[in-house]
């Protein structure tokens, strides 16, 4: 998997800090309870405790923890509102499907979706160790969000109880709740594009969902229409995504995304000439 090297010099400034942080904290509890010596065996037991756990961070697989945590906390959100809907059973089918996953891993995934809905399902502890691997990854954490969203609308509108989940999702991952609107509004609008294209819907309703799927209003300059279009296209590069530890079976879904923002923008630029 490929790291720029940006991304690579704020990961080891946080490992440092963590280190730094471990280590003090140790000191200074030894200090405090056993003199000079204490100071000395505080530290070294903080520094201990900071490489483990840096350790067992970096022994995450990126991919396989995006993996585990979308279909598990896609079987929190179904049984959110207490009963699971053939339309969030179907949803999830049909994320395996477009991922093309082999027996063993839908049967995997499946388990998942399963763990998920049990009521001693840790949700924190399943999403902390995503948190961390994508705390540099903004383009995936926002993949994520939006695929968890999606699974929310499945049976029709976002109900409280799963707003609730997606809400303390966007907490754990720190994603703000200023963003969390827009992707609602965005996963929304995609979704009544694709629908509404499907139905054969009137041209100005397709155009309207087209400006709601690039979050900008009808009002907005070409310019304007033009740049929303381009920073929708980075955000949801399929390459880019893999690079950034989307799994690869994912690529489809991805590759969706970016076909369904492709859609609107060629609609709103052919209603503009």
């Amino acid at each position: 998997m490929a790291f720029d090297a940006q991304e690579a010099g704020a990961q080891l400034g946080s490992g440092i800090k963590r280190y730094s942080t471990s280590i003090l904290l140790g000191a200074a509890v030894g200090l405090f309870s056993g003199g000079f010596w204490g100071l000395i065996f505080g530290g070294f037991v903080g520094y201990l405790i900071s490489r483990a756990l840096t350790k067992a961070v970096a022994a995450v697989n990126p991919q396989e923890a995006f993996f585990k945590a979308t279909f598990s906390v896609m079987g929190r959100i179904a049984k959110a509102d207490g009963r699971v809907t053939e339309d969030e059973i179907q949803f999830a089918r049909n994320v395996m499907t477009q991922m093309r996953l082999t027996d063993e891993r839908k049967r995997e995934a499946i388990d998942l979706f399963t763990q998920g809905k049990g009521e001693d399902f840790e949700f924190s502890k399943t999403v902390k160790p995503l948190a961390i691997l994508l705390r540099h990854r903004p383009t995936v954490k926002l993949m994520f969000i939006e695929i968890q969203l999606q699974a929310a609308m499945a049976d029709g509108e976002v109900s409280a109880p799963e707003l609730k989940i997606i809400e303390e999702l966007c907490h754990l991952l720190e994603f703000g709740a200023d963003s969390v609107e827009e992707v609602i509004a965005r996963v929304k609008a995609q979704r009544d594009f694709y629908q509404h294209g499907q139905a054969g819907v009137d041209a100005a309703v397709l155009l309207k969902d087209a400006y709601a799927v690039l979050g900008v209003d009808e009002s907005a300059s070409d310019a304007e229409v033009k740049k929303a279009y381009r920073r929708q296209m980075s955000q949801h590069h399929p390459d880019k995504l893999v690079s950034k530890g989307l799994p690869e079976e994912m690529i489809e879904l991805a590759k969706e995304k970016s076909q369904e923002i492709q859609a609107a923008y060629e609609r709103i630029k052919t209603a503009r000439k």
